[in-house]
């Protein structure tokens, strides 16, 4: 029997979940309808009742929806609520309730999928010193699986200083580790053994206004977007002697995350990677 799954979003048509679930669907042997849903910007929950009512199961959310996503849920994993942000939608199968958000559960895997792509490429971050530029939504859904691996210090930088500040604040029962915020142009000149990008800076070409002293002997240089080239943000750790990675293997794994919690089993990952990294070649 044909599954139908998907992913929402505005705009949606760059998005490369249908790709990665058709993939992991024929690597596992499910019968998966996966479509890219377009929902206007005032109609995000009335996009999922039709989708629910015409049989889904399921949704992945992007943006701009992701705290709607989390508003509309009637129960939510623990990590979604320390994200405040949802990006998997579980549905029941019985889509009759009159009531849309009364048995939708919701989920929150990008952390998941960012520690696993740390461990592809062999980044440690037990006993390391992280820093993590930005503090919107990408860098709350992250934060809490990062302190859980013990950084000796994990810094917080945003362009505005309170914003970082309430973050590390809203995270500071996490003890065990030194969590910090500042402002951008107030970040140390010492290196960092991690730099993680989760602002939004690379989508647009913009190179954030970075000490060149972040970088060490050591550092790796991460960024949560991608593209067929590297971004700008890669392209100023890897000038200085940086090690550097985009985001592409954390968008493989958080869905390989999503698509264990629907269908119970945990794809292989390796070659999925492979695959968009050839579809990104072509353009």
């Amino acid at each position: 029997m044909t599954v139908r799954y998907g992913v929402i979003g505005n705009p949606i048509a760059h998005s490369r979940s249908p790709l990665i679930h058709r993939a992991f669907a024929e690597q596992t042997g499910i019968d998966l309808d996966y479509t890219a849903i377009l929902a206007p910007l005032d109609g995000f929950i009335a996009t999922v009742a039709q989708f629910r009512s015409e049989g889904g199961l399921g949704l992945n959310v992007t943006v701009p929806f992701k705290a709607e996503a989390f508003a509309l849920c009637a129960t939510l994993s623990e990590r979604a609520q320390r994200a405040g942000a949802v990006n998997t939608l579980i549905f029941p199968a019985d889509p009759r309730s009159s009531d849309v958000s009364s048995d939708i559960r919701g989920d929150n895997t990008d952390g998941v999928g960012l520690l696993r792509d740390l461990a592809f490429h062999q980044i440690p971050l037990k006993g390391k010193k992280v820093l993590l530029l930005g503090a919107g939504g990408a860098s709350r859904g992250v934060l809490a699986p990062l302190l859980a691996e013990e950084p000796t210090q994990l810094l917080i930088a945003n362009r505005r200083a309170a914003t970082a500040e309430q973050l590390a604040t809203d995270f500071q029962d996490l003890a065990g580790t030194q969590l910090g915020a500042c402002a951008l142009d107030a970040l140390p000149a010492e290196p960092f053994d991690l730099i993680i990008n989760a602002t939004s800076a690379s989508l647009s070409g913009e190179q954030l206004p970075l000490p060149d002293a972040l970088i060490g002997q050591n550092t790796t240089v991460y960024d949560m977007a991608y593209g067929r080239a590297p971004t700008v943000f890669m392209q100023w750790g890897a000038a200085l002697g940086a090690t550097a990675f985009d985001g592409l293997g954390m968008l493989v794994e958080q869905a390989a995350e999503s698509f264990y919690i629907w269908h119970g089993i945990r794809p292989q990952t390796d070659h999925v990677r492979d695959l968009l990294k050839k579809q990104l070649a072509l353009g």
